[in-house]
C-alpha cells in the first residue's frame, strides 16, 4: 500500500518514516512538510494512505483530510489528544498521538490494510432478520446473533461487524444497518460506531471500553448515549 507523510517537523518526519521501515505492507512514497505540498504530489500519484500531522501552517491536517478522495485513508499523528473526536467524523483509520510506539503504530497500520483491502473487492452482503444477520462472506452465508456483536464500525460505505471471535464485512453504510438493529440492545456513539450496550465494560465522559477496545463518543451523541445509560441504571 503507498504511503506519505505530511508534517511540518523534521524530526516528526523521520520518526514515521523509521516506524514505516520496521512495519509490512507499506511503501513510503515521499515526505512533505505542508499540506500544499503533498496536495500537489498527489494530483499526478496515487496515494493509498497518508500519515498526517493536524496542526500545520497555512492548510491544517483535518482540511487537507476533507478535501482527499474517498479512496485515500488518512491516520493522524499528532502531539494533541484534543482533535480525536473531530478526527473520527472525517473517518479517519486511526489517531496517533506522538511519541508514537511500534506496536500502536503496526495496529493502525494493520486495520488500514484491511481498509484498503476492502475498497478494493467487492466483499460482502447482509440479509437481516428479527434476532440474526446473514453476512456473505467467501461464497458462503454466516449467520451472527445480535447477542454475539461486540461493535460495527463504519467506514464508507462499508460496515464491519465485529464479534469476540470473527470479523465481516457487509455493504451497508452504518446508517442502514443501524436502522435494521434492535434499539433496546444497540447505540449509536458516533458517525463511525454503533456498540452493543450489552458488551459495555467500562465508560467515561469520552469513551466506551469493550472487550479490550476503546471507541470514542461523538460530542453530538455524549449527552444521549449519558442518558441511555443512566436510565438503564434506574430500571435495573
Amino acid at each position: 500500500m503507498n504511503c506519505i507523510i505530511v508534517d511540518d517537523e523534521p524530526l516528526a518526519r523521520r520518526a514515521i518514516e523509521i516506524l514505516i521501515e520496521e512495519t509490512g505492507g507499506l511503501t513510503l512514497l515521499g515526505m512533505f512538510n505542508s499540506a500544499l505540498s503533498a496536495s500537489r504530489f498527489m494530483e499526478d500519484n496515487p496515494v493509498d494512505l497518508v500519515f498526517l500531522d493536524i496542526q500545520m501552517p497555512k492548510m491544517t491536517g483535518l482540511e487537507f483530510a476533507r478535501s482527499l478522495s474517498a479512496n485515500t485513508l488518512v491516520v493522524f499523528t499528532t502531539a494533541y489528544t484534543e482533535y480525536a473526536v473531530e478526527s473520527y467524523d472525517i473517518d479517519a483509520i486511526d489517531y496517533l498521538v506522538k511519541p508514537i510506539e511500534l506496536p500502536r503504530f503496526q495496529k493502525a497500520v494493520s486495520k488500514a490494510l484491511s481498509y484498503h483491502a476492502l475498497l478494493q473487492g467487492d466483499f460482502n452482503t447482509a440479509l437481516v432478520e428479527d434476532d440474526y444477520l446473514f453476512i456473505k462472506s467467501d461464497r458462503k452465508f454466516f449467520k451472527v446473533e445480535y447477542k454475539d456483536i461486540l461493535f460495527i464500525e463504519g467506514l464508507k460505505d462499508y460496515s464491519i461487524i465485529q464479534c469476540e471471535n470473527q470479523r465481516l464485512i457487509t455493504r451497508m453504510n452504518l446508517k442502514n444497518i443501524f436502522e435494521e438493529l434492535p434499539a433496546g440492545s444497540f447505540f449509536r456513539v458516533s458517525k463511525s460506531y454503533i456498540i452493543n450496550m450489552l458488551h459495555i465494560h467500562a465508560f467515561d465522559n469520552n469513551h466506551v471500553h469493550i472487550k479490550g477496545n476503546e471507541i470514542m463518543i461523538g460530542n453530538n451523541y455524549r449527552d444521549e448515549f449519558m442518558e441511555r445509560v443512566l436510565r438503564k441504571k434506574k430500571s435495573l
